[in-house]
């Protein structure tokens, strides 16, 4: 029995051990596989991110961001109009803004155009922040009738800037692509 109590006692320790020995190589298993699942992430991401922005890439030749070839080529003309008078007068209310839009833009621009609302500010000739009510004017056009469009659009501003008295509108063109 002595025997028999011997080899329990140290096979008691022993299975110990391998328990403890299974547990560290299950946790190392568990530890080594999370490890492995991240690094392989991490290269998914390092292929693939690259690939999906190259995709969103701006054509440098073109000026505007990649996109399914739908629709035709065509310019968005942005042009941001201040209310305020430099010399201090009345600003420009709704009514003679609309009015000026009817005028000055929808005879050069009659297959459409979006007239929004906003609030701004700049820095004036004197260099002081002005804040003021405001109007963005969108225009689409084929880029075929860019150059006729573009003397419009420096028409209009011409005309605003002498009527309402003011220092200068805004003039932002992208390339895009517009599907009616």
């Amino acid at each position: 029995m002595t025997l028999h109590s011997t080899r329990t006692s140290t096979t008691t320790p022993t299975n110990t051990s391998i328990s403890t020995n299974t547990s560290t190589r299950t946790r190392t298993r568990r530890f080594t596989r999370t490890r492995v699942a991240v690094a392989a992430s991490v290269c998914l991401l390092a292929v693939g991110a690259p690939t999906a922005y190259a995709t969103l890439a701006e054509d440098p030749s073109a000026g505007s961001v990649l996109a399914p070839a739908r629709g035709t080529p065509y310019i968005e003309t942005r042009l941001l109009f201040g209310t305020e008078r430099p010399d201090g007068g009345a600003g420009v209310t709704d009514e003679q803004f609309m009015a000026f839009v009817d005028r000055e833009v929808t005879p050069g621009f009659p297959d459409g155009l979006t007239v929004q609302e906003g609030r701004g500010q700049w820095r004036d000739a004197s260099g002081t922040i002005e804040k003021e009510r405001s109007y963005e004017l969108i225009l689409l056009y084929p880029v075929a009738a860019a150059a006729t469009s573009d003397r419009r659009i420096e028409e209009i501003r011409g005309g605003y800037l002498k009527e309402f008295a003011q220092e200068a509108v805004a003039r932002v063109d992208d390339r895009t692509r517009v599907d009616f």
